[in-house]
Formats: structure tokens, sequence, C-alpha cells
């Protein structure tokens, strides 16, 4: 497929939209819902949106640190890894080069993350569909050394180490049923959540699979194309835990800390990141 011809059929984007940063591209931020993404474009200079129909509306600003503009955008991903896929198809075959998830997530490990508690994903498990589509089950889904190292350096700087966790995440394509043991298999799939929770997989959310194993692709494919490293896609995820082990969750006041709290963490990793992508030009 030639990016220079592809047309986004699910958001309001051209190719111009993400341009930015000195051939980078703009640093993407995907939370799930569109109510989030306009939170977070609340703190964008320069702000334009531009609405489509199904809701994934696009928010495009700048942010300044050290002296510098950074071009920037916030659109849904969307719930569950299909939603996901399109997304990050359309945004990348647009130009889209910087990817993090600023999602929630449900803790499997209650006695270590807890409600509040902001994690990390380095890896995903991949108990969904949609991925192996791309690759087969075997291929590991795996954020960007890059971005999970700076998400670590951001937590510090900010001073968030307490309730920070870093680790593996379960990637699911079924909330009811996976997670709450709604319909005929409930036992199996509760079973299947305690089994997780004995492997040390933090906690469960839908979209990290999709978003780390097309990355991968996308780094191959550009890769081949000859593109050198700092054309290289780059993704990581960041999660609020706002509900418990024994499914109870956040009261509203502690869910709102805890949004407020990820998305302080994920302008600092843009800037970070921002800095580390100049430093390498």
């Amino acid at each position: 497929m030639d990016q220079a011809l592809f047309t986004p059929h699910h958001i309001n984007a051209t190719v111009n939209d993400m341009t930015g940063n000195n051939g980078i591209g703009r640093y993407v931020l995907l939370p799930g819902s569109d109510g989030r993404a306009k939170q977070i474009a609340s703190h964008f200079d320069e702000l334009a949106v531009k609405q489509h129909p199904r809701g994934h509306h696009l928010y495009l600003g700048t942010i300044s640190s050290s002296g510098m503009k950074i071009d920037v955008a916030t659109i849904s991903s969307g719930m569950g890894c299909p939603s996901m896929e399109i997304i990050l198809h359309e945004l990348f075959y647009l130009g889209g080069k910087r990817f993090l998830r600023v999602g929630t997530a449900g803790s499997l490990q209650s006695g270590l993350v807890k409600l509040g508690d902001i994690v990390n994903a380095q890896a995903s498990v991949r108990d969904e569909q949609t991925t192996s589509d791309y690759m087969p089950i075997s291929v590991p889904a795996v954020s960007s050394f890059e971005v999970a190292s700076i998400i670590s350096e951001s937590a510090v700087k900010l001073g968030f180490t307490n309730g920070f966790h870093t680790g593996t995440v379960h990637c699911k394509s079924s909330f009811y049923a996976r997670e709450f043991g709604a319909g005929p298999s409930g036992s199996n799939n509760m079973a299947f959540d305690d089994l997780l929770t004995r492997c040390g997989v933090l906690a469960t959310e839908m979209e990290t699979a999709t978003l780390f194993i097309q990355s991968q692709l996308y780094n191959y494919m550009l890769m081949q194309k000859g593109k050198g490293p700092r054309y290289r896609v780059l993704a990581g995820a960041i999660l609020g835990v706002i509900s418990g082990k024994g499914h109870e969750f956040a009261a509203p006041a502690q869910e709102t800390e805890c949004i407020t709290k990820l998305i302080t963490l994920a302008f600092e990793c843009v800037k970070l990141l921002a800095l580390a992508d100049q430093k390498d030009s």
C-alpha cells in the first residue's frame, strides 16, 4: 500500500496533518475514549479539531518544552484491538511514527498493583484474535525500548515512582466474558485470569497487543524501504489502574486523580522523547 495515495475511512486526517517535528511527524497520544482525547487536547496550544461522524475526532496542536515547539495530536483508539487496528493503520499510513497509548486497566496483582497506580506496559499477552491476522501467536508483542525507558525516566522526574510499575500486561478481546466471567465459559475464563496472576502479569486491558504488533510490523516495512533509525515507529503504553482484582472500581475522585496523573506523565514522556529525537537528528 502506497502511503502517498492512502485515503483514511475512519478518521478525518491528511498526510499534512501528521507532518511536523522535522520529519518525524506528530507525537500521537491514544486514549480509548473521545472524552479523554478532548481532556488531553485541552492542554494543547494552537488547537485544531478535525471531527468525524464515527466519533474518532482528531485533535491537533503543539506543546512547548526546553525552547522547542512540539507538534502533537490525540485521537480516541476506541475500545478493543479491532478498533485500535483501524485507527493505528490509518495514522501510520498518513505518516504517524510516534504513538503512546494513554489508557486504563484492571489490576491482576491485588497486593502490588493498586487502584490509582500506573503501569508502564513493556509487553502484552496476546489474548485476542486481531494480531493473529498479522503475525503468528509465537511472536511476542513488545513496546519500543526507547519509549518504555523514557516512561520510567519521566515517572522518576515527576516523582511518580510510588505506585508505578513496569512489566507485562494482558490484552483481551472480551471485557465481560474474559475478565468478569459472563457466559457459559465463565469458570474457564476466571481460571485463566488466575493463571495470569500466578504468571506475574500486572494488569489487564484491551488495546496494547495491537499497538505493539502493528508497530513492530511497520518498522520492518520502513526498514525494507531503506529508512534509517530516525524514522522508526516507536510505541509505548501507560495505563491508569481503575479496577482491582476483585472487580472493585475506583471511586470517581480517585479515578479523576489517576487520569490527571496519567496525562501529566504522558506529556512529560512526549517532551523527553522529542528531546531525544532532536539529539538524534
